[in-house]
């Protein structure tokens, strides 16, 4: 399953960025195999509509979980309409943010 978590960086060890649609990158995580990309957040910058084109960029790269510190409402219902699960986490980084919620996944 290929999960996107917000990032200030662009691997696994940086910290992770608690605004969804304003965070510098997603790292785009394979939660079977633990490959990784990252993918700069163009949206980062925008006047308005930043979660909105965030989450566009995370559905359509294929990603069924999203790992932020909060999600914006328009970010939020555009997850949602997208089929992609939310999870909320105050990790230091991202793959701290990751393991938290591979453990809460696997309690469900």
């Amino acid at each position: 399953m290929k999960v996107a978590i917000s990032s200030t960086g662009n691997n696994l060890e940086a910290p992770l960025d608690p605004r969804f649609g304003r965070c510098a990158y997603f790292i785009l995580v394979d939660s079977e195999t633990g490959a990784f990309e990252a993918i700069a957040n163009t949206a980062a910058s925008q006047s308005g509509g930043a979660g909105i084109q965030a989450a566009t960029t995370v559905i359509e790269r294929g990603a069924k979980v999203a790992v932020s510190g909060s999600f914006g409402p328009k970010a939020a219902s555009t997850l949602l309409a997208g089929g992609v699960q939310m999870y909320m986490t105050k990790a230091a980084t991202v793959r701290l943010g990751l393991e938290e919620w591979q453990q809460s996944s696997a309690s469900r």
